[in-house]
């Protein structure tokens, strides 16, 4: 699997902090305010985009040694959308996705690696439609704020392409690409009484 390009969606767990912590800090995704969009080639002519909205999990940021950050996503299958509630349907079902046998897709990091202030490279393991992959994603830092809310709130955005036939997804399907590129972008918010 050739490195895959990742914009900072879990960018934020290596975030740097204006105020140096002595110890990793752990940031719960805000899924109001995180996103998942997917493009597909059709037919060798255009692009179909859609989108998961259910997204969760948790980054965590180690000031003074980024490589022990921690990247731990997960999207809820079921939420997919492509503005096309039939063909939401068939993605989901047995043909493509098998949400209801495989709900969810997560990636999740060994080491964490800083590339620069902003660059950061994550190996871990992907895994979509019961099948996990070892995955080496790039992602880039977006921002860090002091939450008018409180605690501290981080984000980033990052996308990366999978290979459907490296899942069992559908791999023989004609019209469709077998390369599918996976935007995520969150926001996570740490605070000290979490």
């Amino acid at each position: 699997m050739k490195n895959l390009r990742l914009a900072a969606a879990f960018a934020p767990l290596c975030l740097t902090r204006s105020l140096l912590s002595a110890a990793p800090e752990t940031f719960k995704i805000d899924p109001v305010h995180s996103s998942a969009i997917f493009k597909i080639g059709h037919n060798n002519v255009g692009n179909i985009y859609g989108d998961f909205s259910g997204i969760s999990g948790s980054l965590t940021q180690d000031m003074e040694a980024p490589e022990n950050g921690k990247i731990d996503v997960t999207i809820d299958v079921n939420t997919l959308d492509t503005n096309n509630e039939k063909r939401d349907e068939h993605v989901k079902g047995p043909d493509y996705l098998s949400a209801k046998q495989f709900p969810t897709m997560n990636f999740s990091s060994d080491s964490v690696k800083k590339l620069s202030d902003k660059e950061f490279e994550a190996i871990g393991k992907f895994t979509m439609h019961g099948v996990t992959k070892p995955l080496t994603v790039k992602f880039t830092k977006i921002g860090e704020i002091e939450d008018p809310k409180g605690g501290t709130r981080i984000g980033g955005e990052s996308t990366f392409t999978v290979k459907r036939s490296d899942y069992d997804v559908a791999a023989s399907n004609a019209g469709l690409s077998d390369e599918v590129t996976i935007t995520i972008a969150v926001e996570a918010l740490h605070k000290d009484e979490q």
